[in-house]
């Protein structure tokens, strides 16, 4: 009954918000670039630096791509850390330093020489049968982080950096950025990009982020308190509700509506600012605590 309810004020909602312009965001960059191969790699790496203030994510990312030049998929097939790693070395976006944006070249290489594209190394360790991505990014990226990153790093770190773009379900995270990544991917509206053409978007996992969170929270779409792989397969399923064909479609609306901070979830102005109002509940609930885990 849940999804019937929402599913008129949510589709609203998906309406308001799928034009190219209707928010700043990551993807419009990788929308400059009009060969797949470029896409893919553009927004692999545009996906992983996805964390913090837009602003500061925007910039990372326009700087990495700085050193990348016009074709940063042919960038990556020839990348030569002698020769590329000193360009990398003053970027610094959070934690994620110049070296293991090197080692992140290294493991894209590797995967565009080994399968061809990031799609096809994907693949190879998909089940289209599984239910949803999550064994595909557990294999994804374990195989990912057996790639020599040795000539990034000299003696590797016992936790590289470069495993940050890399996490996996079974570690409790909520993989948000690879979500991210894939929704951008593998969907096609005026937002999202439908590179890939073999991962369903019925099988996607919402990209999990702190306005999700109190969205879904706020929403009643998830029961638990703590962000984790299990709380965005579950907010997820509350969104197949409403469409198990792409559930992850309200992803982008939902996300920018926490950004525009009109949901009132724990603030005094409750739903008056809401374009969900009504079928929402603002109210108190415990604060989400891990952000490692998104």
């Amino acid at each position: 009954m849940k999804g019937i309810a929402l599913r008129e004020p949510f589709d609203r909602l998906y309406r308001s918000f799928d034009h190219v312009h209707s928010a700043s965001d990551p993807v419009h960059i990788v929308r400059r670039y009009s060969s797949p191969e470029d896409r893919e790699v553009v927004g692999f790496c545009a996906a992983g630096l996805a964390f913090g203030r837009v602003a500061s994510v925007l910039h990372s990312i326009e700087s990495l791509l700085a050193v990348m030049g016009p074709r940063p998929a042919a960038f990556v097939r020839k990348f030569d850390v002698g020769r590329h790693g000193p360009k990398l070395e003053p970027l610094v976006h959070r934690w994620v330093r110049g070296r293991d944006l090197a080692a992140l070249m290294l493991i894209l290489q590797r995967m565009l020489r080994e399968s061809g594209s990031i799609e096809q190394f994907f693949l190879e360790g998909d089940d289209p049968a599984a239910a949803d991505v999550g064994p595909a990014l557990e294999a994804f990226s374990t195989r990912a982080l057996s790639t020599d990153v040795r000539p990034a790093y000299g003696r590797v770190p016992k936790r590289p950096g470069v495993s940050c773009f890399f996490p996996r379900p079974s570690g409790g995270s909520a993989c948000k950025r690879l979500n991210l990544f894939l929704r951008w991917m593998a969907r096609t509206d005026e937002i999202d990009l439908g590179v890939w053409k073999k991962v369903s978007p019925s099988r996607l996992i919402v990209p999990l982020d702190t306005h999700v969170i109190r969205l879904g929270q706020c929403l009643r779409l998830t029961r638990y308190k703590s962000p984790g792989w299990k709380m965005a397969a579950e907010i997820t399923a509350s969104l197949r509700a409403i469409d198990s064909a792409d559930p992850v479609r309200f992803d982008f609306s939902l996300c920018h509506l926490g950004m525009m901070n009109a949901c009132g979830f724990e603030k005094p102005q409750r739903d008056t600012r809401c374009p969900l109002r009504g079928v929402c509940r603002p109210g108190r609930t415990l604060k989400s605590q891990t952000a490692s885990r998104l």
